[in-house]
């Protein structure tokens, strides 16, 4: 399930909700930006980027249509907020998933692959609105939300240049390699071509093939 990036929610900091129909929260008063991204977030998974606009989540979180626009000034500003907030969640599940998997090159690679992969399927239509944002012109601030989780990306491959489990030389090109690797599963799952319960092994598979194809020679 995806961790809460918005804010805490809890009755306890002096926000009170009530749940509708669909289980999203219902906001009376404290922090209605995160509110909304929530909101916005359950739609994406649900619905698709075409069915969010500003006027449905007011409705859904029960407030004024004109409340939303204090936070967001278009559409285009929530997909902007719900992609940063996107890889803000991609990096602090990568990060955590390489914190757990101990100092060996490989556990790690297997380890930050599978939390990729489970963001790239679980979330989908989030992870599609997250890279389209951050090539759109005049998104600086989305190009330097993915650095984090591109980063850590780029650089889990230096070290494993750098203990001589990876071939040396410009770290990119294995890292394209491999990018382009996970995208591709990830594609096959979300379009229903490989069933979800061969992920894991498929994963494992195609992580153990890049560590021998990238071996030094």
């Amino acid at each position: 399930m995806a961790n809460n990036v918005y804010g805490d929610n809890n009755v306890g900091n002096g926000d009170i909700f009530s749940t509708t129909m669909t289980g999203v929260p219902t906001y009376h008063h404290g922090n209605l930006r995160s509110t909304l991204l929530a909101a916005a977030e359950n739609s994406l998974r649900q619905h698709g980027v075409g069915q969010l606009s500003l006027r449905e989540l007011a409705r859904e979180v029960g407030v004024s249509h004109a409340a939303p626009r204090r936070h967001f000034a278009d559409r285009q500003a929530l997909l902007d907020a719900l992609a940063e907030a996107g890889f803000a969640r991609l990096h602090a599940e990568l990060h955590a998933a390489l914190a757990a998997a101990g100092p060996d090159f490989g556990p790690r690679l297997h380890a930050m692959a599978t939390a990729y992969l489970r963001f790239a399927t679980e979330d989908a239509a989030l992870l599609e609105l997250m890279f389209a944002g951050k090539h759109r012109e005049g998104a600086d601030h989305l190009v330097a939300a993915a650095a984090a989780p591109l980063g850590l990306m780029h650089d889990l491959i230096v070290e494993g240049q750098e203990q001589g489990v990876l071939e040396a030389g410009p770290p990119d090109r294995p890292g394209i390699v491999l990018f382009a690797t996970l995208q591709g599963i990830a594609t096959l799952v979300n379009g229903n071509l490989v069933a979800p319960e061969l992920l894991d092994g498929i994963t494992r598979d195609a992580v153990d093939q890049f560590l021998r194809g990238a071996r030094p020679r």
